[in-house]
């Protein structure tokens, strides 16, 4: 159990005539478990999960969960936000080591200094980020609520944007707001390539081009839809269209194909030779590792109590707002 622990990730040998879809479902019974998963996991852990949705829906659900035991597939900073949010309850994640270019791209050190610099602004962070840039926070955000949170502040109201600028761009002109914006970024979503995409229309021209907001502006520019992850299912699901050109991680494909099997849905392609736009880090978690983790219990997210409750205010802040909004569940 501590080589488990240690190397924060789970790598042992699996009977491979072993049903996991059926053995992960008796664990989930016998230890009253829920799976909490993103949509952007890979199908059979999607298929598996007891809940799938985006940052704000996962966190909404861990609030409010009344399992023993919460299993994150998903990211570390997710799994770490069930783990604020539930002190009493054991936090899984299959795969220490799934954590999020996004997240790393702004440490708490630096942005503690970077904060001090703007001694008059209140912090709004989006909610990919670690618990020590949540503590240093006034508000956590999604991409989902992100634009009322922000406009729902006084307009004379100075703020500071972290992590992701790109997203932060956009809620500035959509807001007409001047943010101070931390300089982050989210790997799969800076890739795309508006030049392929472009490309791409002309071959289908009746596609829409759909995007998440943490793209790059000339990308968003030529989006005909721009939302968070559940905003783009939603999208899909309720738009006449037939075909869309989807920029965001692949994961959501599978989502998008169950709800509507008779549309056409073409990933939007990358700024590399790669075929793909998977991130690296969601794609760490797999089903064999989902069914070891609950067997075994480990790994687990734990948290310094001082820390845990500092993270814990902008959050519920963001979770009471979105109430207020009519947000999610």
């Amino acid at each position: 159990m501590k080589d488990i622990e240690k190397k924060g990730f789970l790598d042992f040998d699996i009977d491979p005539t072993l049903d996991l879809f059926s053995e992960i479902k008796k664990l989930k019974q016998e230890k009253n478990a829920i799976i909490l998963a993103h949509y952007y996991q890979e199908p059979d852990i999607q298929d598996i999960a007891d809940y799938i949705g985006d940052s704000l829906g996962l966190a909404q659900k861990a609030e409010k969960t009344d399992a023993d035991i919460i299993v994150f597939a998903g990211v570390h900073f997710m799994a770490e936000t069930a783990k604020i949010l539930n002190p009493g309850k054991k936090v899984l994640l299959p795969d220490l080591k799934a954590g999020c270019s996004l997240s790393d791209s702004c440490p708490p050190a630096l942005f503690k200094a970077f904060k001090a610099r703007y001694p008059d602004h209140l912090v709004i962070s989006y909610v990919n980020c670690s618990a020590g840039i949540k503590a240093l926070s006034d508000i956590i955000c999604t991409s989902s609520n992100a634009q009322l949170i922000v406009e729902s502040l006084p307009a004379d109201q100075r703020i500071i944007f972290a992590p992701d600028k790109n997203l932060g761009s956009y809620i500035n002109r959509k807001t007409g707001r001047q943010m101070v914006l931390w300089n982050g970024a989210c790997m799969v979503h800076e890739i795309f390539s508006t030049e392929k995409i472009v490309k791409l229309k002309e071959r289908y021209p009746d596609a829409k081009v759909i995007a998440h907001p943490e793209c790059e502006e000339q990308l968003l520019d030529v989006a005909d839809f721009i939302g968070s992850t559940t905003q783009l299912l939603k999208y899909v699901k309720q738009s006449n269209d037939q075909v869309f050109i989807v920029a965001t991680e692949s994961g959501i494909l599978h989502q998008m194909q169950i709800n509507c099997p008779g549309k056409t849905l073409l990933a939007a392609p990358p700024d590399n030779s790669c075929a793909c736009n998977d991130c690296p880090h969601m794609k760490l978690n797999t089903l064999e590792k989902l069914y070891l983790c609950m067997k075994y219990e480990l790994p687990e997210i734990t948290m310094n109590e001082e820390l845990r409750l500092a993270a814990k205010v902008p959050i519920d802040r963001m979770l009471k707002m979105s109430r207020e909004f009519g947000l999610g569940n």
